[in-house]
């Protein structure tokens, strides 16, 4: 959905709010593609700040579907995104702007799916977990430890010892 950002780029001091319902059904990125399964209106603010800029505020909530980085459990992950940012008109191009953090902003127009897209793809956690003291599955036999215990052998001998275990297994008597 687009939004025209014309009249609070021209009219000096101008603030307009506006309430937007999110189209995005899922979140896809390098790391997969997440169903969007719970999501609020977006609520912007727009304020005139200066000759060209724009300061975008607002907040988005939405709950998308995840695995567990542990166990692989399916887990919803909440995000209550707050958002401030400044953008300045299509006519004003200066060295310090990058094309690619304005990548929102189709002349005077914002595109709500691709700016609150960047905003949950800075905001997305670095470890989903279902729960905080998740145990993950087994390496051996792939048993999700949360349910029940597989009972395999899990021991990893430390490498730094094999010299010694070498030794040992040289000297012994048969």
């Amino acid at each position: 959905m687009l939004l025209n950002l014309s009249d609070v780029f021209t009219s000096e001091d101008r603030v307009e709010s506006k309430s937007v319902t999110l189209e995005m059904t899922s979140f896809d990125s390098r790391l997969g593609s997440f169903p969007i399964i719970e999501k609020g209106p977006v609520e912007f603010i727009f304020t005139n700040i200066g000759a060209h800029k724009v300061r975008i505020e607002g907040s988005v909530e939405l709950k998308a579907a995840a695995a567990c980085d542990r166990c692989l459990t399916k887990t919803p992950v909440r995000m209550e995104l707050q958002f401030d940012r400044t953008v300045v008109s299509p006519e004003v191009t200066t060295e310090d702007e990058d094309a690619d953090d304005m990548n929102f902003m189709e002349g005077y127009q914002l595109n709500v799916e691709t700016f609150v897209y960047n905003e949950i793809l800075v905001n997305w956690p670095v470890k989903i977990l279902c729960k905080e003291d998740c145990k993950g599955v087994c390496p051996v036999c792939g048993q999700n430890l949360n349910i029940r215990e597989c009972g395999c052998d899990t021991f990893v001998p430390d490498p730094r010892m094999a010299v010694i275990k070498d030794i040992f297994l040289r000297n012994k008597e048969v």
